[in-house]
């Protein structure tokens, strides 16, 4: 099957008064359809339940984006059920043809580009350019996974048959049922990346999506079913973590679990996933992308403008919603000050407000526990270190929380050891590179950091020793490309599952060897 080559989605340029008018237009639609019911999806058909849950703009929490029904472990068995049947067929469906799926969603999501951009600005409270990546991210996982299918399908060129003795043929078969357990804060992107990445490789999925971004996941449902994809292939079940999270986790039929959110979620599902459970036959998978402490070294030979800019951006935003966020800077003591007050200045400029408003660069947090987490943090911060900037919120209507940056921090203090997923840049001083290394490298995470360096041998001796899955070179530490930046990382982060690589879509299978001796 000839295709084309794998390109990166285009971000939208913001500055076109056509493309803006675009995004208006896309907000106008979302807001044509907010308040409206949304049921589970099983087997292709709606699923009304007595339970619902309200999803709430987290800018304005009095508007309600939708209802959402809430599965139960009555509505989970039946789409185990389903996801074990229609697997029976789904696996044996040529991989040209599920790739072909992703390639028609893809384009669907390029038709529908502004309206999901626009509906992650008011479900997710992502601003204009945030929510556009998010939506080219999505696009990309569907276009570079369906290519990797078709190309790990030629796997067996790969595999040697000995002339006159043996044929042998190896390839890659799907493993079953997975449950996909995906987060809020890149409500689409990652969404797709996980559910793509199973379906494409021969599985049929649960999908039980983060609690504050439903509606989202609803549409994407829709855009799939418009791709053709077959009924019970994934069974759209959004409910309770504690309820249905971890039953699907501990069910028997269960053979994967794709998890992207918190560390303790995350270390209390590889838990549950090692117990073999009566009627279990195989050791369950896990697929796990769970946070990060990350960090960006600044040495005393940097562009200091660079440096400070590249810490802001990193820092702030999605309002410091991301696991790749930066949530520490490591400054030479040579440098120091003059980068803390870049920083400073940098982040004193930010808007922060509603997102749905082109020129806001920040806007709310997720919710009113991620709300009061982040202020808990910030209280800690002023005890331990000097508030610069920011330490300032407004529940009053939206979730907002100020930039904040806390300076002169011991390097094992909280606010530099523990993740607080928020708007909070904490900031401590090193007497040299090594120490910075050894600072950076002080924590139970491993996901992303950067350096913004001159000096060619730091450089070298941070690619050595900079323990994190992906680190970025004179640059900021968030943003990675898929299919150019495969991303996942080390220690308490996650499985280093990798994320946009190669390497991915292999772990949604098994592989098999047939030896025919001649």
């Amino acid at each position: 099957m000839a295709i084309y080559p794998y390109q990166t989605e285009a971000l939208s340029d913001f500055t076109n008064p056509i493309i803006k008018s675009k995004y208006e237009e896309g907000l106008k639609k979302v807001q044509s359809y907010l308040g409206q019911h949304y049921d589970l999806i099983i087997n292709g058909t709606r699923i009304h339940t007595s339970k619902q849950m309200t999803s709430l703009n987290p800018a304005n929490y009095k508007e309600v984006i939708g209802t959402i029904a809430q599965a139960s472990v009555k509505e989970v068995d039946l789409a185990m059920e389903v996801a074990l049947k229609t697997f029976e067929t789904w696996k044996h469906v040529l991989p040209e043809v599920r790739a072909d799926v992703l390639f028609k969603a893809a384009n669907i999501l390029r038709r529908r580009k502004f309206e999901f951009a626009a509906l992650m600005t008011k479900e997710a409270g992502k601003p204009w350019p945030e929510a556009d990546a998010d939506v080219a991210e999505a696009i990309d996982f569907l276009e570079y996974y369906g290519r990797q299918m078709l190309i790990i399908t030629r796997i067996d060129d790969q595999i040697q048959s000995r002339k006159d003795l043996e044929r042998n043929h190896y390839f890659y078969i799907p493993l079953g049922v997975g449950a996909i357990i995906s987060p809020w804060n890149f409500p689409l992107a990652i969404l797709t990346g996980m559910t793509s990445a199973a379906i494409v490789t021969g599985n049929t999925v649960l999908l039980k999506p983060a609690s504050t971004t439903q509606v989202i996941a609803y549409k994407f449902m829709e855009v799939l079913e418009e791709a053709g994809l077959p009924n019970g292939v994934i069974s759209f079940i959004p409910g309770s973590g504690a309820e249905i999270g971890d039953y699907i986790v501990n069910h028997p039929k269960t053979r994967f679990i794709s998890f992207t959110g918190s560390k303790d979620v995350g270390m209390g599902i590889y838990e549950k996933a090692a117990k073999v459970h009566k009627g279990q036959i195989w050791l369950k998978r896990v697929i796990a992308e769970m946070g990060g402490k990350d960090a960006i070294i600044v040495d005393n030979e940097a562009d200091l403008d660079l440096a400070a800019e590249s810490i802001v951006k990193s820092a702030f935003g999605f309002s410091g919603q991301k696991c790749s966020a930066c949530s520490r800077a490591i400054i030479h003591q040579d440098v120091y000050d003059v980068v803390v007050d870049k920083i400073i200045h940098l982040t004193k400029q930010i808007k922060v407000g509603d997102p749905s408003q082109s020129d806001v660069f920040m806007g709310p947090v997720n919710d009113i526990k991620a709300f009061e987490k982040i202020a808990s943090y910030i209280e800690i911060g002023k005890k331990e270190g000097k508030l610069v900037v920011g330490g300032t919120k407004d529940g009053s209507k939206g979730y907002f929380i100020d930039p904040t940056v806390v300076i002169d921090l011991d390097p094992y203090s909280t606010l530099m050891q523990e993740e607080i997923f928020g708007p909070v840049l904490a900031v401590t001083k090193v007497k040299d590179f090594d120490e910075a290394i050894k600072v950076a490298n002080n924590t139970e995470y491993g996901l992303t950091g950067a350096v913004i360096s001159k000096n060619r041998m730091h450089l070298e001796q941070a690619r050595r020793e900079f323990h994190v899955g992906n680190l970025y070179f004179n640059r900021k530490c968030t943003g990675a490309i898929v299919g150019y930046q495969p991303f996942g990382g080390f220690n308490l982060s996650g499985t280093d599952s990798k994320a946009g690589g190669p390497d991915y879509l292999v772990l949604h299978m098994q592989g098999k060897s047939v030896s025919e001796q001649l």
